[in-house]
């Protein structure tokens, strides 16, 4: 591996680390159900979740049906949280410390293979493609969901980016993730068949300055980029309320987004 994606690797685990992922988990918990509902999911599927968190978008979900899952992070901060919510629950999930593009499993070890919007921020986006191939067993299944470009929530990021020092050489913006000829050129050589589609969630807030504070306080990138520019923070604060304002669907004083993203489901050839 070359020092540039060594560098990467490291700054993506401090950057979910920061902040408090789980208190932003429930904005995009219904991604994971919808996911679940279009792979074969029954009692004893051998189920790893990629990018997984506090566990409530996909792990805890599938263990609810039935499925022995494993659920996997480039951190393990939120794991304290992912168990609680696990015995809140009443199932077992193993959790284990694993980045995206180099997890720690055997070949074929799984029959279906999850991520929504956390294999996608692995810097090198054709390992962790060929990772999620390689613990799949043949005739598996794979289903991810990654935000597009042209959304929202990959406007945000492209717009926050622009406010950052240069990346590393090698770095790709994880919304590319989201478009769905960089998904094929990377998932089918693999020996995927792929149904992709495009989906929505709409996130809401009771007013734009108490987003503001929550994004400030518990979104691991915003954290980074705040402790990162120190007195720079304003402008980029000042930046992203403008777009807020811009993209906000509500006339109320209060805050709603409809965000796309991509939910890729994928067969890997027996």
């Amino acid at each position: 591996m070359s020092d540039p994606m060594i560098v990467l690797r490291e700054r993506n685990r401090a950057v979910w680390s920061a902040g408090d992922w789980d208190a932003m988990a429930p904005y995009i918990a219904p991604a994971g159900p919808r996911l679940l509902d279009r792979l074969p999911i029954s009692p004893g599927t051998r189920l790893l979740d990629v990018g997984t968190g506090s566990g409530t978008s996909v792990a805890v979900p599938a263990a609810q049906r039935g499925a022995t899952v494993t659920g996997a992070d480039v951190t393990d901060a939120w794991f304290p949280a992912a168990r609680r919510h696990a015995a809140e629950a009443g199932v077992d999930v193993e959790w284990v410390l694993g980045d995206a593009a180099e997890l720690p499993f055997g070949d074929d070890a799984f029959d279906v293979v999850t991520s929504t919007f956390g294999h996608m921020f692995a810097p090198d986006h054709s390992a962790a493609a060929g990772e999620l191939a390689r613990v799949c067993r043949p005739g598996g299944a794979i289903g991810l969901a990654c935000w597009t470009p042209e959304g929202k929530v990959g406007q945000m990021f492209i717009r926050l980016g622009g406010h950052m020092p240069p990346p590393p050489e090698g770095f790709k913006p994880p919304p590319l993730w989201g478009l769905e000829s960089h998904v094929r050129g990377l998932l089918e050589p693999l020996g995927f068949t792929l149904q992709l589609r495009r989906e929505y969630i709409v996130m809401a807030f009771p007013s734009p300055e108490e987003q503001a504070e929550h994004m400030e306080r518990n979104f691991g990138p915003i954290v980074s980029a705040m402790a990162l520019l120190g007195d720079g923070w304003a402008a980029v604060r000042a930046d992203l309320a403008q777009f807020m304002s811009e993209i906000n669907e509500a006339d109320d004083g209060t805050v709603r987004t409809t965000n796309e993203y991509l939910e890729i489901v994928g067969r890997l050839r027996d």
